[in-house]
C-alpha cells in the first residue's frame, strides 16, 4: 500500500507535465506515399520503404499543411522567456524538390494576430481560422487576400481544432460536439458529446481531450481523442463509431486515411514523446 502511495503522485506529477506542451496533430501524406509528422521538435519523414528521416530540422509546428503540388507548410513558434514574455514565430514551405525555405519571416505573436496564414485549408486555398467570443467568428481569407465571415454565432461554446473539406465546408469541434459549417455558412451539429470520461481527461484538460480531425474519401469525418485514447468516425448521417484505440501511455492526436485505406495515427505519450502507428486495412499494424 505505502508503494502505490508513493507512485501516485509520481505518476500524477509526469502526467501534469506533459499538459504545459499540448501535443502536436500534424500529420499527412503526399501523392509519392510519404508521411510527415512533427514531434514538435522537427519534422519527420516516413518513406514508403518505411525509413525514417529528418525532413525539417529545429521547428517547433502544431500543425502541417500539404498543398496539391507536395509542398508542405508549417510554423517554428518560440517563446522568449519571462524577462519579455514575448511569443514568435515564421512560416516555413518544404518543396515537393526539397528546397526550404521562409514564406513569413520572423516576426513577434502568433499567426493568428495578422490574419495572413492558417494551416486549415481547402482544395482552392481557402484559408480558415477562429476568432473566439461573444459571437465566435469563423474567418475566410481568399488566395487574393480578401477576408469575409464564413460564419457569426453566440451557438458555439468552445471552438477548438478545425478542418476544411476540399469543397470548403468546415469542421470543428465545439465543447465536445463535431460541428460542420457549410461554404454558404449554414451550421450543422453532426454528433453530440464525443468527450470520453475517463480519468485522462483530470489529468490532460477538457481543451485537449479531442484533437485532430480529418476526412476520408467518402466524406466521414475522424476525431482523435486524446484523452479517451481512441477515434471516432462520423459519417455524414451522424453515427458515430470507435475505429481504433490507443493504450497507455499512449493517446491518437492526429492522424489520416491512406488511398489503400491503411490508417495512420500521430500518437503522443502521456510525457509528451512522440510515434506514428500504421493500423493496415487487414488489421495488421507497425509503430514508426
Amino acid at each position: 500500500m505505502r508503494h502505490a502511495q508513493f507512485l501516485c503522485p509520481i505518476f500524477f506529477l509526469l502526467l501534469a507535465a506533459s499538459v504545459i506542451a499540448h501535443p502536436g496533430i500534424g500529420i499527412v501524406m503526399n501523392s509519392r506515399g510519404e508521411i510527415f509528422y512533427t514531434d514538435l521538435k522537427q519534422v519527420w519523414k516516413i518513406s514508403p520503404e518505411g525509413k525514417k528521416s529528418v525532413a525539417v530540422a529545429n521547428v517547433h509546428t502544431h500543425e502541417l499543411y500539404l498543398d496539391a503540388d507536395d509542398n508542405l507548410y508549417g510554423e517554428h513558434l518560440w517563446y522568449e522567456g519571462e524577462a519579455s514574455d514575448k511569443w514568435g514565430h515564421y512560416v516555413w514551405k518544404l518543396h515537393a524538390s526539397g528546397k526550404l525555405e521562409r514564406v513569413i519571416p520572423p516576426r513577434e505573436g502568433f499567426r493568428e494576430d495578422y490574419q495572413d496564414c492558417s494551416f486549415v485549408r481547402d482544395a482552392a486555398g481557402n484559408m480558415y481560422w477562429a476568432e473566439r467570443g461573444e459571437p465566435t467568428v469563423i474567418r475566410k481569407r481568399t488566395p487574393d487576400g480578401t477576408i469575409s465571415d464564413l460564419c457569426k454565432t453566440h451557438d458555439f461554446h468552445d471552438v477548438r481544432w478545425m478542418m476544411a473539406s476540399a469543397e470548403g465546408a468546415v469542421y470543428l469541434t465545439d465543447a465536445g460536439d463535431l460541428r460542420r459549417i457549410s461554404p454558404d455558412g449554414e451550421v450543422v451539429t453532426l454528433a453530440r458529446d464525443l468527450k470520453e470520461r475517463r480519468l485522462s481527461e483530470h489529468v490532460f484538460g477538457d481543451g485537449h481531450n479531442l484533437m485532430g480531425l480529418w476526412q476520408d474519401g467518402d466524406g466521414n469525418v475522424y476525431v482523435a481523442s486524446y484523452g479517451g485514447r481512441l477515434v471516432k468516425k462520423i459519417t455524414p448521417a451522424g453515427r458515430v463509431e470507435v475505429v481504433a484505440r490507443s493504450h497507455m501511455p499512449w493517446g491518437p492526436t492526429g492522424g489520416l486515411l491512406a488511398p489503400n485505406g491503411d490508417l495512420w495515427l500521430l500518437e503522443y505519450s502521456d510525457y509528451n514523446t512522440t510515434r506514428v502507428r500504421q493500423i493496415r486495412r487487414e488489421g495488421t499494424e507497425k509503430i514508426y
